[in-house]
């Protein structure tokens, strides 16, 4: 009965994991790394965790956790990316994804928890240890970039 359960909250925060993972490293080979480890620590910690709000929450934090860890790494730091072809359904959708994956880091991570997983301030500001007022500062600056860099591409895409 455990291990059943356990599988269903695998299934149930797959997607979040990995899509978190992606945003922050902007590659799917190492999104892949990071889930396969965030999954076995959740299996290791799976007992420990018995609030649902909390477990999301430990695991958006493992995996940023995770996540940073890699980026530190000095191979990490000095290799090229390769151009990865993402398919996605339009190019709106295709615009705001690049927007997004071209920002900071921490700018990246508060407005995935905050558009994509529906967090709100209070509890990404608990999540990543932060002042809500850091949180709030931290949107704000991301949104102005996202809509610099958006408007901007659009305005160029007018006159060609």
């Amino acid at each position: 009965m455990e291990f059943f359960e356990l599988e269903i909250k695998i299934q149930k925060y797959s997607n979040m994991i990995y899509r978190l993972a992606l945003s922050m490293l902007k590659n799917r080979d190492d999104s892949e790394d990071v889930y396969q480890e965030v999954i076995i620590k959740f299996c290791k910690h799976y007992e420990e965790l018995n609030d649902e709000e909390y477990e999301k929450a430990w695991l958006i934090r493992v995996t940023i956790n995770q996540c940073k860890s890699l980026l530190r790494l000095s191979w990490f730091k000095n290799r090229d990316e390769l151009d990865e072809n993402i398919p996605h359904l339009d190019k709106v959708k295709d615009d705001v994804y690049y927007a997004v994956s071209e920002l900071p880091l921490k700018y990246r991570t508060v407005i995935y928890l905050f558009y994509y997983e529906g967090y709100k301030i209070s509890e990404i500001a608990k999540i990543l240890n932060e002042k809500e007022s850091t949180i709030k500062s931290q949107l704000s600056r991301a949104r102005a970039m996202l809509k610099n860099k958006i408007e901007g591409g659009l305005e160029n895409e007018q006159y060609r």
